[in-house]
């Protein structure tokens, strides 16, 4: 909302007004409500699960593989005691039979998306890298979850069909 927007409000009582001076973009990538004609389209963060492995760097892996594989997931996400994205643990590194901890196994700052990209185009940029899941993070890249690619599928399958 623009200033001027934000004083006429408060002129017509409202109390709590604010000046986001980040913009509406801002405000979407970082996961907050969204309201308008595009607000019900889907997007990344209303299919992100929040439910993804986590561990944190100096986790071992023995322990990590374990808790991966009793979730069905096939990544580990390694993050800070904040949610803060670090990196990524795949099926490789997690099927290595050592006990290194999880920052020296980790692939370093795995690629996100903003949980306000739409439904149909993290379809698109999943089939053109060839990728099964995209995580899902702030602007500051807090962890808000990852969304597989068939739940993308899935969701944009239905957007599309008539009413």
């Amino acid at each position: 909302m623009s200033p001027r927007a934000a004083w006429r409000l408060e002129t017509l009582g409202f109390d709590q007004v604010y000046d986001y001076a980040a913009g509406k973009a801002d405000w979407g990538a970082a996961g907050l409500p969204r309201q308008g004609t595009v607000a019900s389209d889907p997007s990344a963060g209303d299919a992100a699960d929040p439910d993804v492995p986590t561990c944190l760097l100096q986790d071992d892996l023995p322990s990590v593989r374990a808790r991966v594989h009793a979730s069905g997931w096939d990544q580990c996400i390694v993050v800070n005691e904040q949610r803060i994205v670090l990196g990524r643990l795949g099926r490789k590194a997690l099927a290595a039979d050592d006990l290194r901890c999880a920052e020296e196994a980790m692939s370093a700052g795995p690629s996100t998306v903003r949980p306000n990209v739409p439904l149909a185009e993290l379809e698109q940029r999943l089939g053109r890298h060839g990728l099964r899941s995209a995580l899902v993070t702030t602007n500051e890249g807090r962890l808000i979850g990852a969304v597989r690619k068939a739940v993308v599928a899935s969701c944009v399958d239905r957007q599309r069909l008539p009413d």
